[in-house]
């Protein structure tokens, strides 16, 4: 079976790159522009953020191509039409020797069986694939097809790339506002640009509202009061289930661990903007809080645990003040993992020489013959003693030595190094 390659389309400065960081400039000479003037394109599949053109390139592709071009949406196609596709390809390649390029925009919207049934006419030849995704392919479409495909990786567009792309809407008269004599200073483009974030129809939709919010016959530049109004009701991309929900949480979680409040509550809003489950933060501020805070900052576990509960008592859009607080508190903790590593290796010793049974001075004494089977016997009580601690063992025999937990001498932790120490100094 075909290993997938995976190259990267940086629309910003155009480059395909792959794995291993040789550019292939999109111009005369580079190997997608070769496959392209050939005409002998592989299967392929362009994933990345909207509006990064995906679909752009797929049409210019349609354009230059000798082949059978079909276009269909995931969201709205089925297997009989694709079965209709294929049907066709076969007669365009037996009878005519055409070959067919399939494009399906929203691949990751079909299910398993759906993908499963493009194997045959791709591993055949019959079909060249060009699926297009904003979602992780790893994640949404099935190995069988990725290991047949090229996947090309699609980088949010450059600052520059969208001011020339704002620019030729505001010239062109045929599909863009050439005919209204509006323009753009450098304020309001910049504006533009910044709430984009590399995609270029949210640029667009942006200099659209912004124009549709002026007076009828309204010329000149457009006032960046109307643009930042048009900005305002710029959908924000994020999908619950999709890729981003993963990276954003992913970058919530490193934002804390690296101290940076200002990041955190950024990717906070991200995910609250998105329409993420607050409940789903909530639990991995919990899980943060022991992971990476630990008893640097006992506080932090409690912290947390109250913001889970004001989630559970308050709801949205309250509860985002708790978990902003949260956020700030737990990002700008003393840090310390020593209870992860610790129960990690715990968990490896107990995985590698099984469940061990307690020493017989620490097995329960209470129930009826326990005493008779030396159960309890030689236990020191603790209490009975100075500063309440004897010394004795707890761990199974032959562990008596190993030590998990190795405290920090950051924040809290400082003081529990100490007391450690202390005690095995007795």
């Amino acid at each position: 079976m075909k290993k997938a390659r995976r190259w990267r389309f940086e629309c910003a400065r155009p480059a395909w790159k792959n794995l291993r960081g040789r550019k292939k400039i999109i111009a005369p000479g580079s190997a997608l522009w070769q496959a392209i003037e050939a005409d002998r394109l592989p299967s392929m599949i362009f994933f990345g953020p909207p509006g990064t053109g995906k679909t752009s390139l797929a049409r210019i592709i349609a354009l230059k191509t000798r082949a059978n071009f079909h276009q269909v949406s995931a969201v709205s196609s089925g297997v009989a039409e694709l079965r209709r596709i294929f049907a066709e390809a076969e007669d365009e390649l037996g009878l005519h020797q055409r070959p067919t390029i399939l494009f399906i925009d929203e691949i990751h919207r079909f299910s398993k069986a759906q993908q499963d049934a493009l194997l045959p006419m791709v591993e055949s030849g019959v079909i060249t694939l060009i699926g297009a995704t904003t979602e992780n392919p790893y994640f949404e479409v099935t190995g069988p097809l990725i290991s047949r495909c090229e996947l090309f990786e699609f980088l949010p567009l450059g600052a520059e790339a969208i001011r020339t792309i704002t620019g030729r809407a505001l010239k062109d008269s045929g599909r863009g506002l050439g005919k209204t004599g509006l323009k753009l200073d450098r304020r309001g483009l910049d504006e533009i640009v910044r709430a984009s974030a590399g995609d270029a129809r949210a640029a667009l939709i942006i200099l659209e509202a912004a124009a549709a919010l002026l007076p009828p016959g309204k010329k000149g530049v457009i006032p960046l009061a109307i643009i930042n109004e048009a900005i305002r009701h710029k959908p924000v991309f994020y999908q619950k289930g999709g890729d981003l929900h993963y990276d954003a949480i992913s970058a919530f979680i490193k934002s804390m661990r690296g101290s940076d409040a200002d990041a955190a509550l950024y990717w906070l809003a991200v995910m609250l903007a998105g329409g993420e489950d607050p409940k789903f933060i909530a639990r991995r501020m919990v899980i943060f809080a022991s992971e990476d805070v630990g008893n640097a900052d006992p506080q932090a576990l409690l912290v947390a645990t109250a913001v889970s509960r004001a989630v559970e008592f308050v709801g949205l859009p309250e509860c985002q003040l708790n978990m902003a607080q949260g956020t700030v508190y737990l990002a700008l903790a003393p840090k310390s993992n020593s209870a992860t590593t610790a129960i990690g290796a715990a968990m490896a010793d107990v995985e590698a020489g099984g469940t061990m049974r307690p020493p017989k001075h620490l097995r329960d004494s209470h129930y009826p013959g326990a005493r008779k089977l030396g159960h309890g016997t030689g236990y020191k009580y603790p209490h009975n003693f100075p500063g309440g601690y004897v010394k004795q063992d707890y761990l199974p025999p032959g562990m008596e030595r190993r030590v998990y937990y190795h405290p920090t001498g950051r924040g809290f932790e400082k003081e529990l190094r100490r007391r450690l120490k202390e005690l095995k100094g007795k």
